[in-house]
């Protein structure tokens, strides 16, 4: 069991006031808020060892190499991948997955199909569709049910010696559904298909190990799993690594160059052009660290203590309507108020100190499948509390009572 008061005091922003009230932060499907320790690492690189890494022989620049390429080290040992250089540090997930779709751009020919979830993120959608009008490929749609499931027959159906790739979430940021990706990977792969899996929700609830999936691609951000802004991971496997083209050209990504020929650097270096986010990459490994100290049986236990009781909660509220039932579900809920705008809402029960996101979550076609032009959605993290749910509905009731 988790000391949460213990939990609690590792975050400095929890104690802020909003609007003359206690913060109540339930965003934490956008970003988590980051513990003292992940703060700590970052001004601990600017003020001891900050100096470009990898390319100097002096004494900071080694300390700032060593401490990457340690954080590196255990992001691979974290997400168990084969190999340090399967992991590559990016700006985020929609880098991780723009890296991949740049690559597939020279596999891809006319009539190639991709498969997309219903369920995805527009950084999940976006890149393929621009994919495929650059390539001539075909984008599929895997489609969903009214709990917000991925319909596992028309997926069977879908997958074809056509398709070439698949992309979907592991678990969706608008409804909290957790995707049966290990049957979706293994699937993908009896007709030769590579599969690519949208973890950015995933890794702050659990641990991915790759090898036990054999995804070939698994992409995640640093800031939904405590740590810094612009950072994140996709991991790859070795063999389809070494088969994409760079993804930018600069430093770092050469062996050698000429104004003749230009070679390129082994993994992970390829792709890795430029002076990259120092500090935020060993801040990464630092929120790893912390996460697993925490340790995921934990946060899984206390998040769905908080799933349980704030969908209990929330449905004594008249008129409440949450979307996304699946039975195998994240700490995410997503309701509305019939009758009542979500932006209206949320607007409101911020002046009340409670931060919820509004709108579409990037995510416009699942609220289309629905007919909504959005939703309220309460994202809860393992430093949460059931007082704060409670705080929480007694705001949505002063709101609605405002708003009828």
């Amino acid at each position: 069991m988790l000391d949460i008061n213990k939990i609690r005091a590792d975050f400095p922003i929890l104690t802020q006031k909003v609007n003359g009230k206690p913060l109540v932060y339930f965003d934490n499907g956008a970003t988590s808020q980051k513990p003292q320790v992940v703060i700590d690492a970052i001004s601990k690189y600017y003020q001891e060892i900050n100096a470009n890494i990898h390319r100097g022989v002096h004494t900071l620049s080694q300390l700032a190499t060593d401490a990457y390429e340690t954080s590196r080290g255990k992001i691979q040992s974290h997400i168990n991948a084969k190999f340090a250089h399967e992991v590559l540090f990016t700006s985020g997930t929609t880098h991780g997955i723009n890296l991949v779709t740049n690559g597939f751009a020279a596999i891809l020919k006319p009539g190639d199909e991709i498969l997309v979830s219903a369920l995805e993120h527009h950084s999940n959608i976006v890149p393929w569709q621009m994919l495929c009008e650059k390539t001539g490929a075909v984008l599929r749609v895997i489609p969903m049910n009214q709990e917000g499931e991925l319909i596992m027959s028309e997926y069977d159906a879908l997958l074809s010696n056509k398709t070439k790739i698949v992309t979907v979430n592991h678990i969706s940021n608008a409804l909290g559904t957790v995707n049966p990706i290990k049957y979706m990977i293994d699937k993908a792969h009896e007709v030769g298909a590579a599969i690519l899996i949208d973890g950015a929700q995933a890794v702050p609830h659990l641990k991915p190990d790759v090898q036990e999936l054999d995804c070939d691609f698994y992409v995640f951000s640093g800031h939904k799993i405590c740590g810094p802004t612009g950072t994140g991971i996709l991991y790859g496997k070795e063999a389809w690594l070494n088969k994409l083209p760079p993804y930018q050209g600069g430093g770092e990504m050469i062996k050698e160059v000429s104004f003749e020929k230009t070679t390129y650097a082994e993994l992970p270096h390829k792709f890795e052009a430029g002076t990259p986010n120092i500090a935020g990459g060993i801040a990464l490994g630092t929120a790893v660290d912390y996460m697993n100290e925490v340790g995921f049986n934990n946060i899984q236990q206390q998040e769905k203590e908080l799933l349980d009781y704030g969908t209990k909660r929330l449905l004594e509220i008249e008129g409440l309507k949450i979307f996304g039932t699946a039975k195998e579900k994240t700490s995410v809920i997503s309701f509305n108020i019939e009758g009542i705008h979500p932006y209206d809402i949320g607007t409101i029960i911020d002046k009340l100190g409670i931060a919820v996101r509004t709108g579409h979550h990037c995510a416009q076609p699942i609220m289309t499948f629905f007919n909504i032009p959005g939703t309220i959605r309460a994202s809860f993290a393992f430093y949460n509390t059931k007082e704060e749910i409670d705080l929480m509905v007694a705001a949505v009731k002063k709101a609605q009572l405002m708003l009828s």
